[in-house]
């Protein structure tokens, strides 16, 4: 574990990755309320175009966390608690597709263990903690305002980001590169 000026730093990052669900409300000229309206829903492909606008709502988000850890202060588990030092979510470009992630700083080798529960803590977070919130909120785009769902009931799945790109077939995506762990 590396100390900075008092600080423990993580030695290490784990990346997750999990498909979003991302979706805006049809507008009508006679309704009263847009949340009344139908939903459409936006492939993850055609949601590459508003990633600047969802990284600006996460990073407003990410600022309420009272310290440097992010959602890794709300670990209850002693053991992972000590080891995870920060979590905090993100969406990134993968195979021409935007994803969510979760970057955990570790300050020490996970159990396979306690992998599988920082995988349970995220995918709650992801659906009742953090990411509820997420949803909830509008985000304004040129297009109007879409909704960003970190959890997707359909075909939810949290991979580890080298997990994920060794089953995966390279759709020939040529744009920023994601450092490994």
């Amino acid at each position: 574990m590396k100390k900075i000026g008092g600080n423990t730093m993580a030695n290490e990052l784990l990346r997750f990755f999990f498909p979003l669900k991302i979706f805006t409300y049809l507008e009508y000229e006679h309704s009263d309320s847009i949340r009344n309206n139908p939903l459409e829903e936006i492939t993850p492909a055609e949601a590459l175009a508003y990633e600047d606008e969802i990284l600006a709502a996460i990073a407003r988000e990410n600022r309420s966390f009272d310290n440097d850890r992010g959602l890794a202060e709300y670990i209850c588990t002693e053991s992972l608690n000590e080891k995870v030092y920060s979590l905090y979510p993100t969406v990134e470009i993968w195979n021409g597709e935007l994803w969510g992630v979760m970057t955990a700083g570790i300050t020490e080798a996970l159990s396979e263990e306690e992998t599988t529960e920082l995988l349970d803590f995220i995918e709650r977070q992801n659906g009742d903690g953090y990411g509820a919130e997420l949803e909830q909120s509008s985000i304004k785009t040129s297009a109007g305002e879409i909704y960003v769902s970190f959890w997707n009931s359909e075909s939810y799945s949290i991979k580890l980001e080298q997990e994920l790109k060794s089953s995966a077939p390279d759709l020939g995506y040529s744009g920023p590169v994601m450092r490994g762990m």
